[in-house]
């Protein structure tokens, strides 16, 4: 599911602020994760040689390209987001029992509202439509309308189906992330690559703070 979830990303890419599609060009963990809290674009990675001194370092597209925006965002080193991704999990782990609370509610309400029965309903319903059609062809009778509607619960069902898909996975990510606060019983002490790859949606760079959203819904400020 984790890596259906990363195909559609991949894929999809991100429409900016300024209307652009940024297609997914890197592998890099931090990859069309970060946001410019100033314009909502999407930061860049970028190989900097300041006066000699050479550093990896992100910077908002719109102080990169022409995006017809005004942004005065700040770079940021690509070390200093890797420390900040180990200070907000650590804050996590610290806070872990008032989070596993709260994401215990969350996996419980998740259940309760993937738990309906809005498919096969529709099923039923074109079920029985299905049978109305074909003895309306067979009698030569006009059939438009019982047509026009087995399209349209067609639709619904995969809208149902979509959601349904889209509730379970919220359910992943959310006990995903009390698996981990579960086991982890001590603070990291270095960066972690596939932590942040497995616990981390967005972060958003503001002049003195990241926000950092987890893919559970957790947003933590650093």
């Amino acid at each position: 599911m984790q890596v259906q979830e990363e195909l559609v990303r991949r894929s999809r890419g991100h429409i900016s602020t300024s209307g652009k599609k940024r297609n997914f060009s890197s592998n890099h963990v931090f990859s069309q994760i970060i946001f410019c809290g100033e314009c909502g674009e999407i930061y860049r990675r970028v190989h900097w040689n300041n006066r000699g001194k050479k550093s990896i370092v992100w910077r908002c597209v719109s102080r990169l390209e022409n995006t017809w925006l005004t942004c005065h965002s700040r770079t940021v080193l690509e070390d200093m987001i890797g420390l900040a991704t180990v200070d907000v999990i650590n804050k996590l782990i610290v806070q872990k029992d008032g989070f596993l609370t709260i994401l215990k509610e969350n996996i419980e309400t998740v259940i309760s509202e993937t738990g309906n029965n809005v498919v096969s309903e529709i099923d039923k319903k074109l079920e029985e439509l299905q049978k109305d059609l074909l003895r309306l062809a067979n009698s030569k009778e006009d059939y438009n309308d019982i047509a026009d509607e087995i399209y349209r619960l067609r639709e619904e069902r995969h809208k149902a189906l979509a959601e349904e898909a889209g509730k379970k996975g919220s359910k992943q990510r959310l006990e995903d992330m009390e698996k981990f606060l579960n086991e982890q019983s001590t603070l990291l002490e270095e960066y972690d690559e596939q932590l942040v790859r497995r616990l981390i949606e967005k972060i958003t760079v503001y002049d003195d703070k990241l926000t950092i959203e987890f893919k559970s819904g957790v947003e933590v400020d650093v």
